[in-house]
């Protein structure tokens, strides 16, 4: 196992014990995946049966995109797993990690018909790029692979319409803000639709703050500042967090 291989283990499992820290695992039902260098388009995914907060560096599973672990393992993959995160990690180069979730928040905004709104500043990072793809049982049939990627198309969040929320990311700590944000403009756009009339922003507002958001560099203008190291910050303090709460991530 290369040094670089160890070190993407330690941050998907990383990304695992986030991602029950902040409550927003479903037991041992939904997944996250890292493909790992090489033409081979492996990838890291979750040993199917362990909670995430039981998840390790080393326990981690490498399958290829038939599903087949290519290294010794005693663990078995989520069959659901597979069929997502296959297709994506075949189709898209820049989807280095792909991250699922069924939480509460994520699943009502999934049945709602007017799907994510930009209802408050976290919501317009997802501004014109939200992908949705309708609900067609669980996810289990290879046939639909085909019409999930089409969805996706290149946007790196899609909302599966009665089902959950699903980020994309260069990086697990791009994928992960990713859905830690989409999660929290979920409820936050609950909880605004419970208290009364919404206030949403004009497009151009909506669009020029997702540019703030995605492309900090591009298009400023005098006297506009910027921040594009916000993600790696943010996720080197997660990580000095997880040293303190769960440092065995790593082992």
């Amino acid at each position: 196992m290369t040094l670089t291989e160890q070190t993407l283990r330690q941050e998907l499992a990383a990304c695992y014990r986030l991602v029950a820290h902040f409550r927003m695992s479903d037991l041992i039902f939904t997944h996250i995946s890292l493909r790992v260098p090489g033409p081979e388009h492996h990838f890291l995914i979750n040993p199917y049966g362990l909670l995430f907060d039981e998840i390790t560096a080393s326990n981690l599973v490498k399958i290829d995109l038939h599903g087949q672990p290519v290294a010794p393992t005693t663990h078995p993959v989520n069959p659901a797993g597979f069929v997502i995160h296959s297709a994506i990690h075949a189709a898209r180069e820049d989807a280095h990690c792909v991250l699922h979730t069924h939480t509460r928040a994520g699943c009502a905004v999934a049945a709602l018909a007017c799907g994510l709104l930009p209802v408050n500043q976290m919501s317009m990072e997802f501004h014109g790029k939200v992908a949705y793809h309708d609900y067609e049982g669980i996810a289990l049939d290879l046939d639909e692979q085909q019409r999930l990627v089409a969805d996706l198309g290149d946007r790196p969040v899609m909302i599966l319409r009665n089902h959950g929320l699903l980020t994309t990311g260069r990086s697990v700590a791009e994928a992960f803000l990713r859905m830690y944000y989409l999660e929290k403009a979920c409820e936050i756009q609950l909880a605004a639709q419970s208290a009364g009339q919404l206030i949403l922003p004009p497009a151009a507002v909506c669009e020029r703050t997702e540019r703030q958001f995605n492309a900090p560099m591009q298009g400023l203008k005098q006297g506009e500042l910027s921040d594009p190291d916000a993600v790696a910050l943010a996720w080197g303090a997660l990580l000095r967090m997880l040293e303190r709460v769960a440092p065995g991530y790593r082992d």
